[in-house]
């Protein structure tokens, strides 16, 4: 017979195990709420709609002027990119008419998830139109690069597909 005195429903395996587990699945998202309020990730821009706002008309502007430009760049990049090691890129670029263009290039190493680790690096012409520097990617996983090159007031702007940066072997 049941009784309101008869306490041992609550000694049962299962209810204690079904207890035991809704406590579980509330820590587990209790600690993912807490993860997503603390730890801002960086995936997208956080000034997206404030930085380097241009009509439509000054973006169409600005490439038909770089298709004007017809300056074309080639980059040999390394076969493996390792984490924290230097690297040698090496960039030309000639214009439309094949001729090397001088100017002063600017290298943006982007990394979408973590917008603090970004950086710039100044690349050195090394030969006319031909430019070198070292980057030294600190973290592993996915990154592009951003590629300006200024000549007085023509400015070239390329950038490279995603790629990615091993972690060292140890």
């Amino acid at each position: 017979m049941i009784s309101q005195d008869h306490k041992s429903g609550l000694r049962n395996p299962w209810l204690l195990g079904m207890l035991g587990l809704i406590v579980v699945v509330l820590a587990v998202n209790a600690a993912f709420i807490w993860f997503a309020t603390h730890n801002q990730s960086s995936l997208i821009d956080r000034e997206y709609k404030t930085k380097d706002r241009k009509t439509n008309t000054q973006m169409l502007s600005e490439l038909g002027r770089q298709q004007a430009l017809g300056w074309q760049t080639t980059i040999n990049k390394p076969k493996a990119l390792i984490q924290g090691q230097p690297t040698m890129y090496e960039i030309s670029v000639l214009d439309k008419d094949g001729k090397p263009v001088s100017g002063e290039m600017e290298v943006e190493a982007y990394r979408a998830s973590d917008a603090s680790k970004d950086f710039i690096t100044a690349f050195k012409e090394v030969a006319a139109g031909n430019y070198q520097g070292y980057i030294s990617f600190p973290l592993k996983g996915y990154w592009e690069l951003h590629i300006h090159l200024k000549r007085g007031s023509d400015e070239f702007a390329v950038d490279t597909e995603r790629f990615m940066v091993v972690e060292a072997l140890r």
